[in-house]
């Protein structure tokens, strides 16, 4: 039998906290959601924007090596592509949206105007 190849989409290994809100060709939107002391299992995001809706404090750990972050409400922030695992070490729920970038731009700009 051959070895299966593990998924470390966010939204496979961890779908108790990560929720697809938005996908298209471009982009996919994901909704995160925990409470103090949860932790995620080891997984992988592709350069995205992080936007935060609550307040928290996490333990981001990837290949032996650990930061802890603290971070506000509100905040706006570049995520370069990275495979890591988190726990929730604060004492508030975490709340993040991240948009995830699926490649370069067409070569043309289209003809739409306004969300769609």
């Amino acid at each position: 039998m051959k070895g299966v190849a593990m998924s470390l989409d966010p939204v496979v290994t961890n779908p108790d906290h990560y929720a697809v809100v938005f996908e298209n060709e471009r982009v996919r939107v994901l909704e995160y959601k925990d409470r103090p002391g949860d932790e995620t299992t080891p997984h992988e995001h592709p350069d995205s924007v992080m936007y935060t809706l609550s307040r928290f404090r996490r333990r981001l750990s990837s290949g032996g090596a650990t930061r802890d972050v603290e971070l506000p409400a509100g905040l706006t922030g570049w995520l370069p592509a990275q495979q890591h695992s988190g726990h929730n070490i604060g004492d508030t729920e975490t709340h993040v949206i991240f948009v995830e970038l699926k490649g370069a731009a067409p070569g043309e700009a289209g003809q739409a105007l306004g969300p769609t």
